[in-house]
């Protein structure tokens, strides 16, 4: 005797279902706002240096924040339209270009800036391609 088959399941239905459910995702805003949060912080401290804690040092630590938030969230909405080696020079360039500018900050000279923010971002390109290497 043989056994009843069960119904198939349409694809269609299945991936507009997940669809739906990838932008409610916590992780995909709360990561980009944590980071911005931080980096806005941190930066507004750098700025801030020995004196006291005026408007203008919240305010540049609260543009900082903003702005480095959405980019990290645009480039996490997009990663996945990349192809690794893009995704590695993405994530590569906008860690680099974001501790060098906190570096700048700080009060170091436009030269040495310039090399942290290379060798932090071409070290974070090495890690990001080998992750997105290895998990693809």
């Amino acid at each position: 005797m043989g056994a009843h088959a069960a119904p198939a399941r349409h694809r269609r239905a299945a991936r507009r279902f997940r669809d739906r459910t990838e932008d409610r995702h916590t992780l995909r805003w709360a990561l980009p706002t944590t980071l911005g949060f931080l980096y806005g912080l941190y930066a507004g401290f750098l700025d801030r240096g020995e004196g006291p804690t005026n408007w203008g040092n919240v305010v540049f630590g609260l543009v900082s924040g903003v702005v480095f938030g959405l980019l990290s969230y645009g480039i996490g909405r997009t990663q996945r339209a990349m192809p690794r080696e893009l995704r590695g020079l993405a994530y590569g360039a906008l860690t680099g270009i974001g501790v060098g500018f906190l570096h700048s900050v700080s009060g170091a000279t436009v030269l040495g800036s310039s090399v942290i923010g290379l060798l932090v971002g071409a070290s974070m390109f090495c890690a990001a391609f080998y992750f997105f290497y290895t998990r693809e």
